[in-house]
């Protein structure tokens, strides 16, 4: 078997996509660097998950799934899978001879374990000038926290997350589901298709810095200016007042958003409120918001004489709206389903399972069907790296 088969997969079938015969070798743990290559994996590339001898650590968080964990599966699906204990020589020179054929190379070690390991850039691009070799780390690559260790909730609370997130008068609260992680997982996609992009012009590979400190400042962007003369105001802009929002109703809680003068004349109309949307004191979201103590509690009465999911169809398409769901209602949600946001996958210990595939459409090359992500070490029976 040569190296170039060992990232193809027995197991991948359908259409190809925008980065088929893209070669990737993801030595990245966790979420942000394994779900960064399952966005590259959706649109077609090639990618051999290479674990150490215990494993991804996610593998061993608390899962309600028997031999398995359910975030595992869900930030690694269509990948093949390998164990390679890169401090025995032998196996260390398994990874070398892929990373001769590999385009890309991801980790999340922090700065200075890459070259203890021997697969640090100089090195890698050596062997092989034109990789894409991309390093997720939590703080960069420079500075005084370059060798701290970064995980999402450290950095929602470093960044200002946690102080948006809470009330302000009340304590800092975290935002569960991983934003920072899942944002970076996004930039790490996008950098290293930039990357290849380039690589088609220039013939070379290079660097590529995904930080969860870049992913959680630029998540910020829109707030993160600081005009000169200004004061610093943590909750300065970007609030739209008391009407959008969380509404509670007679059964559940309704999301409006009814920024617009179109939507807001919509939505005072819907609720039997036409006086609000006639009144020149409430004709911006700025005097809105100024006014919301007097708004809110008219609109909340009413709101509280339907269920949510009412209030969703009366509303419809003519004001901005969802009722508050549970992650698994989505599951078969008219519009997902419709919009075939979720496979049937087949799992060697679960049987099946339905999960999250093709984030992207494209309409020439929608790219594989998507597979289960790997038991640990199912693809080490290849010999990688013979011919």
């Amino acid at each position: 078997m040569t190296v170039s088969s060992a990232f193809r997969s027995s197991r991948r079938s359908g259409p190809p996509g925008p980065l088929s015969d893209v070669r990737v070798l993801d030595l990245s743990a966790y979420i942000a660097g394994p779900y960064g290559c399952t966005l590259l994996a959706d649109q077609g590339a090639d990618v051999i998950k290479i674990e150490p001898p215990g494993g991804d650590n996610l593998r061993q968080y608390p899962s309600t799934l028997e031999r398995e964990n359910r975030a595992f599966l869900g930030v690694n699906r269509s990948k093949q899978g390998m164990v390679l204990d890169l401090k025995r020589p032998e196996q260390l020179a398994v990874l070398l001879k892929l990373v001769h054929e590999a385009d890309v190379f991801v980790h999340n070690f922090r700065p200075g374990v890459a070259e203890r390991l021997g697969v640090d850039y100089p090195r890698l691009s050596r062997i092989n000038s034109r990789l894409i070799y991309c390093a997720v780390t939590g703080y960069g690559e420079e500075g005084p926290l370059r060798e701290k260790a970064g995980y999402d909730q450290v950095l929602q609370a470093m960044t200002g997350m946690c102080v948006l997130q809470g009330k302000p008068d009340g304590a800092p609260e975290l935002t569960y589901g991983s934003p920072v992680d899942y944002y970076a997982a996004a930039l790490l996609a996008a950098g290293v298709s930039s990357a290849l992009f380039e690589r088609e012009r220039s013939g070379q590979g290079q660097f590529v810095g995904v930080s969860l400190l870049r992913s959680a400042l630029t998540m910020q962007s829109a707030r993160m200016i600081w005009a000169e003369g200004e004061a610093l105001d943590t909750w300065r802009d970007m609030r739209s007042g008391g009407i959008t929002g969380l509404h509670p109703t007679r059964e559940g809680y309704l999301y409006l958003s009814a920024n617009t003068p179109h939507f807001w004349k919509a939505l005072c109309e819907k609720t039997g409120l036409p006086e609000l949307a006639n009144d020149r004191r409430y004709d911006t979201v700025r005097k809105r918001a100024e006014h919301a103590a007097e708004i809110v509690p008219k609109l909340r009465a009413v709101l509280l004489t339907r269920t949510a999911q009412e209030w969703e169809e009366l509303l419809g398409d003519q004001v901005p709206c969802a009722m508050a769901r549970r992650v698994e209602d989505m599951f078969d949600h008219p519009q997902v389903i419709a919009e075939n946001m979720v496979a049937l996958i087949e799992h060697p210990t679960l049987g099946s399972y339905r999960g999250v595939t093709r984030p992207i459409k494209y309409g020439r090359t929608p790219g594989p069907e998507p597979f289960t992500a790997p038991v640990l070490g199912q693809d080490n029976e290849k010999p990688a790296g013979k011919k």
